[in-house]
């Protein structure tokens, strides 16, 4: 038997616009089965009439400071003001303003622009820039700040209130997708915890999954799924803000990476699974699948239904009404119980559950030999 793929079982939601292909393959390779729902759109450059206005008044007085939050968004920044021939203009007022850069890769822009920064946070966090800024005297001080889709109003909001002129730059602005379509099946899945994490690489897609959630009358239900069983993961503490806010719990890697995200997940998702051991057998059940003696086997909708309950309460017996409720549809026919369970006992083993005479079924569970975590064994 090979060895089983971290991530075997479980269902992840990808809502990035940008990275998306590269960020399903790193989750698929770990064995997810991954849904694709881009929350955004990018709004194209030359395009953009919010990115020029924002150039031409760049250009049109000195900049005292300039802050490059990434290296992407500088780069296309400096592309863009090629284009519309304003480069040249563009990078002597640049040239000649104190230069911050939040990070590496955008000091690596500035430099590849012929620029050099002055000063960058250890941290690389909007924060400690912010900090630093705020220690000088801003009063009338002409601020450009270079974004990447997100608004970053506490920033520059703070800037505004020490007194300075704040040029908000935004680059790669970010707006919902044309197509709302996956979104909205994502929406409907999460309602239905029928999805096991959802990943989050910029705070506008959070801002756009809500918003289309609200609009479908969904708000509340999606954000009672990410309280408990849906896990939600964020690039880092920018992203992650809103949810936080509204008392979801999220993971974070601490540098946001993409690679560190996915390690973040893989640590995460398989612990938030109880393992039972049942008839012998090691037994948990993951998103759409359930792992017995480290192989995953898939099951239909029905017989996960049913896993799902008794595993939720493992050894107590489960009256057959009961069971009827939880299969997708639900339905008055019995019946339907029982075949969910012969389908059951088929792909995890006749003697994993025990048929009680005239009560119900349940769990042949041995609790002595079974292990934790965090979130129980079912949804």
């Amino acid at each position: 038997m090979t060895d089983l793929p971290p991530l075997a079982g479980f269902t992840v939601a990808v809502t990035a616009a940008r990275r998306r292909e590269e960020l399903g393959a790193l989750l698929e390779r770990r064995g997810a089965r991954v849904v694709q729902a881009p929350a955004i759109r990018i709004v194209p450059l030359d395009d953009d009439a919010e990115l020029l206005a924002a150039t031409k008044r760049c250009v049109d007085e000195p900049i005292d400071i300039a802050v490059a939050t990434t290296g992407i968004g500088f780069r296309g920044w400096m592309e863009a003001a090629d284009g519309w021939g304003l480069g040249e203009r563009l990078l002597d007022r640049l040239g000649s303003a104190t230069l911050l850069a939040r990070g590496p890769k955008a000091r690596g822009a500035l430099r590849a622009a012929g620029l050099t920064d002055d000063w960058a946070p250890p941290s690389e966090s909007s924060a400690e820039v912010l900090e630093h800024l705020l220690g000088q005297d801003l009063v009338g001080r002409r601020i450009a700040v270079q974004l990447h889709g997100e608004p970053l109003p506490d920033f520059t909001d703070a800037l505004t209130a020490a007194g300075a002129i704040v040029v908000a730059v935004p680059v790669y602005r970010w707006v919902p997708p044309d197509d709302v379509a996956p979104l909205s099946r994502l929406v409907e899945t999460l309602a239905a915890r029928q999805i096991d994490c959802v990943v989050f690489t910029s705070a506008p897609a959070v801002a756009s999954l809500l918003a289309l959630a609200s609009s479908m009358g969904l708000e509340d239900v999606v954000l009672d799924a990410l309280r408990s069983s849906v896990l939600a993961a964020c690039v880092g503490p920018v992203t992650g803000a809103r949810l936080e806010r509204l008392g979801v719990d999220t993971v974070q890697p601490a540098r946001s990476r993409l690679g560190a995200l996915v390690r973040e997940i893989v640590a995460e998702l398989p612990a938030r699974r109880r393992t039972l051991r049942v008839a012998g057998h090691a037994v948990q059940l993951r998103g759409h699948a359930v792992v017995v003696d480290g192989e995953a086997r898939e099951l239909p909708p029905g017989p996960l239904a049913v896993l799902a309950e008794l595993a939720r309460r493992p050894g107590v017996v489960v009256p057959r009404a009961e069971l009827l409720g939880v299969l997708p549809g639900g339905g008055t026919d019995e019946h339907a119980v029982e075949m969910a369970v012969t389908r059951l006992r088929g792909a995890v083993g006749a003697r994993v559950v025990q048929t009680v005479v005239k009560r119900g079924y349940r769990l042949a569970y041995e609790p002595e030999a079974s292990g934790s975590a965090k979130y129980g064994g079912a949804r």
